[in-house]
């Protein structure tokens, strides 16, 4: 596979996100990756919370951080880019997709996910990571998600432009 050329960096999209550190972990992942973070709102805290800092070190400066007021305003910003929406209701595996560039990975909030309206319009578009069928299990943590699926995407650019 020729990785000569130069390709559009992925991009990782929190929709509601609510608990600190798990953005601060996921900008901090985004700083190392050139990955861009958007932040859609209603956040569940303040991106200058002390917890969202903590977490996220002294990288917040080196992250491409967009915000958007909504699902719908990102929708619209976003429109026309490769969007995977991650869920636990997926049916495709997220290894078996092949992630365009520029691609834009789409988390939902911590307690609920995406919306279920959403997900039955993109079923096409919506991935899972597999996991244990047991109930007691809902989902994996979205810090740890995300870096899963993102390093998947990567890992399928041969981890252009990483050392």
């Amino acid at each position: 596979m020729d990785m000569s050329h130069s390709f559009k960096p992925f991009h990782i999209v929190l929709v509601e996100p609510e608990i600190p550190p798990n953005t601060g972990n996921i900008a901090r992942t985004c700083a190392a990756t050139g990955t861009h973070l958007h932040l859609v709102a209603p956040l569940g805290f303040e991106v200058s919370d002390r917890s969202v800092r903590r977490a996220g070190l002294d990288y917040w400066p080196y992250v491409k951080l967009h915000r958007h007021d909504s699902l719908d305003a990102f929708l619209r910003d976003c429109a026309g880019a490769p969007l995977y929406f991650v869920s636990t209701k997926g049916k495709q595996n997220h290894a078996d997709v092949r992630y365009e560039d520029g691609a834009m990975l789409v988390f939902g909030k911590e307690t609920k996910g995406l919306p279920e309206n959403l997900l039955k319009t993109q079923e096409d578009r919506t991935i899972r990571i597999p996991m244990l069928g047991d109930e007691h299990l809902r989902s994996l943590n979205l810090a740890n998600s995300a870096a899963i699926v993102l390093y998947e995407a990567l890992r399928q650019k041969s981890f252009l432009n990483l050392q």
